[in-house]
């Protein structure tokens, strides 16, 4: 429920029971347009596992989500990887925060992701998917799998996964190279026998994403999980 009238979500705030606060700790400027959102607060009662999600509030009419990078429930400890984007709600809400700045926390939901079966993972996305990224990590290294993480950036954010000690990761510039079928077929995890059933995990720009699928698809035996996070054009995605 990206966007609904005042009244609905006012309904819904009153009717659930009351969102526990979390004061932001520490905020970090990774680039121009990523920063690392630190929160403290009560978490004992919530379950993160990776992926895992809080719908926030961001105005009156609108609610953005936003994949918790990391999470530490008996130290209270809550971590985001927020980009800020143009002037979207989501955007304003996240860079005006300030620490001693207090913020509902949601009950938080999760996407099924992460397959502990599967030996390797392709984990695929832009600037929205760095949290998802920071969530994975930690998992995938400690039931060792082997994993490959891609990312297409901006060129201001080349440098943001080694600030966040993401390992395993190449880094393309984001000049629509993998909504084109041609380019994409020739990247050389597709052609390796070894990852011919690896587990490929594709989020960030939904064109993007759905490119890759196809060619994964055409490529590849392995098991995509798609989730596309925003489009052009398309308000709340």
């Amino acid at each position: 429920m990206p966007s609904a009238p005042k009244w609905l979500f006012d309904s819904v705030e009153f009717l659930l029971p009351k969102s526990p606060l979390a004061e932001i700790t520490e905020i970090v400027l990774l680039s121009p347009s990523v920063k690392k959102i630190r929160c403290s607060g009560e978490l004992k009662n919530f379950n993160f596992t990776v992926g895992s999600y809080i719908d926030f509030r961001v105005s009156d009419t609108e609610a953005r989500r936003y994949t918790v990078s990391y999470a530490d429930t008996k130290s209270g400890i809550l971590e985001f990887i927020v980009h800020l984007h143009a002037k979207g709600c989501g955007s304003s809400f996240m860079d005006s925060l300030t620490v001693g700045d207090r913020i509902k926390l949601n009950t938080p939901r999760a996407y099924n992701y992460y397959n502990k079966s599967a030996e390797r993972f392709v984990i695929f996305g832009d600037e929205t998917s760095l949290g998802l990224a920071r969530s994975f990590l930690p998992v995938l290294k400690k039931n060792k799998h082997q994993f490959q993480f891609y990312f297409e950036l901006d060129d201001e954010n080349r440098d943001v996964p080694e600030l966040l000690n993401i390992e395993n990761c190449m880094v393309f510039t984001k000049n629509g190279s993998f909504r084109n079928e041609k380019w994409v077929s020739n990247l050389p995890i597709l052609k390796s026998a070894d990852w011919q059933n690896a587990n490929f995990v594709l989020t960030g720009n939904v064109k993007s994403a759905q490119t890759f699928r196809r060619i994964i698809k055409e490529k590849t035996n392995g098991k995509v999980y798609l989730h596309g996070y925003w489009l052009e054009g398309k308000k709340g995605l």
